[in-house]
């Protein structure tokens, strides 16, 4: 393909995802938010509507360009590492073939090639071949040394064979260059050109919080529904410092400064013909009316690098949450008989992990539909004081939906 023009548009790391738009879609200027960060992001090189490039943004200064060929296959992956100050060094380059579309959706490759080098410059390429050996990929420098048949080959080259300047923000004329691995062709100048997103409303909103601890009848996408409120016991804070975490991984608990006390903990079910599930879990620290809520964060997040809808909140790996005292210490040789197999009961939806008479107790429950990671809400009264820690395990929103 010949161009002149590239239309850029950014979005999330791909990962796995094989398609020629990107999954999340984001706006420019959050991208550059993610740039001055330090943090990831992908950016698509396309012309006339078809994927030429995707370009991601690894932390640590690292690159990964992954190439499109004019079948709009994604067949060669091109990983840069900071090799001095400004540049990158190509370190490992991978072609792929494929025999037929079928086998390019599956992912079953004919051959792979991949060509490693070092920082000195010594180049080394490896030839895998998944069946009867057709036409090898083409080797991407012509210095060898050795028959094209061998499966390894070795050979010294110029270090700046394999060089390319980093870029700042927005310079994607410097992949330009590997886009003629795969034949595509660019005019003597190539006009970039922005394919502009909506910002859109911004990261997750607090919305619906007071619905969800709100008893009776609601209705949701699978039907009618009932919320039930149970309470979940006292939670005793003795440093002031609330955590929130999943009980089997508390090394790094999301925290919020809270006064010293013992509070109600309190879940809301969310019931439906399929049975009933943890929506949210709430700590109520002030009985006063809650102001405005605000997203629990922690000292080096920053709302401003966060797509539309997403948020920062607590995982959980073990299908479990918790609150608990942030000096609240868990034996890991007890939870499975003490937390895990009670929660995994139909009868128990908390369980109470209990301390000394001065120690902190834990309180844990299910984590709505298990395993994922959970928005973490601080509402705060007239006065600004924490009113409340809700956990939204966003079985339900503001209007009924899921």
């Amino acid at each position: 393909m010949i161009f002149d023009i590239l239309d850029v548009s950014y979005g999330e790391m791909w990962g796995s995802y094989e398609g020629m738009a990107h999954p999340e879609p984001m706006s420019r200027a959050l991208a550059a938010r993610k740039h001055a960060a330090g943090m990831d992001y992908a950016v698509l090189l396309s012309a006339r509507e078809r994927p030429l490039a995707l370009v991601e943004r690894w932390p640590r200064g690292k690159w990964r360009v992954y190439l499109f060929d004019d079948r709009s296959w994604r067949v060669q992956m091109i990983d840069l590492t900071p090799h001095r100050t400004g540049m990158l060094l190509v370190r490992w380059n991978t072609r792929w073939q494929f025999s037929n579309e079928q086998e390019y959706a599956s992912g079953k490759r004919t051959a792979q090639e991949t060509t490693t080098v070092s920082a000195d410059g010594q180049v080394e390429v490896k030839s895998e071949f998944a069946g009867p050996r057709g036409a090898s990929t083409e080797p991407l420098h012509a210095r060898t040394s050795g028959s094209s048949s061998d499966p390894v080959r070795r050979f010294a080259a110029p270090v700046e064979d394999f060089l390319c300047p980093a870029p700042e923000f927005g310079d994607w004329q410097v992949f330009v260059p590997f886009l003629a691995q795969q034949g595509h062709e660019p005019a003597t100048t190539v006009i970039l050109r922005n394919i502009s997103v909506d910002e859109g409303s911004g990261p997750l909103r607090a919305t619906g919080i007071e619905q969800l601890f709100r008893p009776g009848a609601c209705d949701t996408p699978d039907g009618p529904a009932v919320i039930e409120l149970v309470d979940a016991g006292l939670l005793r804070i003795t440093s002031g410092q609330l955590a929130v975490s999943d009980p089997g991984y508390i090394q790094d608990p999301r925290t919020v400064a809270v006064p010293l006390g013992e509070f109600p903990v309190t879940l809301s079910l969310l019931r439906t013909t399929r049975g009933a599930g943890v929506a949210a879990a709430r700590v109520t620290f002030l009985d006063s009316p809650t102001r405005e809520w605000e997203m629990a964060l922690r000292p080096d997040e920053d709302l401003g690098l966060l797509g539309e809808g997403h948020f920062y909140g607590v995982g959980v790996d073990t299908g479990t949450a918790a609150f608990m005292d942030a000096t609240r210490m868990v034996i890991e040789d007890q939870l499975d008989e003490d937390l895990f197999i009670p929660l995994g009961s139909d009868s128990h939806f908390s369980v109470e992990l209990p301390g000394t008479e001065r120690e902190p107790n834990l309180i844990a429950f299910r984590a709505g539909q298990g395993d994922g990671a959970y928005p973490v809400w601080i509402g705060r009264t007239d006065d600004g004081q924490v009113g409340c820690v809700v956990v939204d395990f966003q079985l339900r929103s503001a209007d009924g939906g899921e």
